[in-house]
């Protein structure tokens, strides 16, 4: 078993109406620390789904993920909560910015529900705002902010617990192709910097080449 993060036998299926939609199929994957690992396939393949899985936002209908030795399945309500949280980090294609909420305030939020103090929270969330080339927007609305400039917020409160795991789901879906370019080459420096694995979830070829390694999901398996 591999001694970071190892799916085994990942099924999951979804009853719409009448029917079943097997996403799933018996899915194994073994992800080495500090890796950058490109999950490709096409819409509906089963990208997404896995990562929510790995990432705990999601449990599968049958299978096992390990996550630093420990198995994920088994975690209670409040060792999921506390795993995601506090080892794992989500970037998505959607940038789920609170509206009503700065810069700085919506990358402090994920430290503020971990009850780090507001000192603490405040001066990491300022750092990564400016790590991530956003050191004079940290009182702008996301409304003030380009689609990029979002998707660096939110790739920094991606980053604020310290995360050992970053998870991106497609994360330049929503960016024409110099912006995502460059948030590709962003993530892989933080992950560089920050010692991270990194998944990446994307039907992009060109992301997927900035990977060190490449897995396709075709038909709910690896192909």
């Amino acid at each position: 078993m591999n001694d970071f993060l190892s799916a085994r036998g990942l099924a999951k299926s979804y009853v719409i109406g009448r029917r079943t939609l097997d996403v799933l199929r018996g899915v194994n994957l073994e992800v080495a620390r500090g890796e950058f690992l490109a999950l490709c396939g096409a819409s509906g393949a089963g990208k997404s789904t896995l990562l929510h899985l790995i990432g705990g936002l999601d449990s599968p209908n049958a299978g096992e993920i390990f996550f630093d030795g420990r198995n994920v399945t088994k975690f209670s309500n409040a060792e999921l909560t506390h795993f995601r949280n506090r080892r794992v980090g989500f970037v998505f294609q959607v940038y789920h910015l609170l509206p009503e909420l700065t810069a700085l305030e919506n990358v402090c939020l994920p430290a503020r529900v971990a009850r780090i103090s507001a000192a603490v929270s405040g001066e990491r969330a300022g750092h990564l705002l400016q790590r991530v080339g956003l050191g004079d927007r940290l009182e702008h609305k996301p409304s003030e902010l380009s689609g990029g400039e979002q998707q660096r917020v939110a790739i920094a409160r991606a980053l604020i617990n310290q995360p050992e795991l970053l998870l991106a789901d497609e994360p330049t879906g929503n960016l024409d192709s110099h912006t995502g370019s460059e948030i590709i080459e962003l993530l892989k420096k933080l992950s560089v910097e920050r010692q991270m694995t990194l998944v990446i979830a994307t039907h992009d070829t060109k992301v997927a080449a900035h990977a060190q390694r490449a897995v396709e999901l075709a038909d709910g398996h690896f192909a």
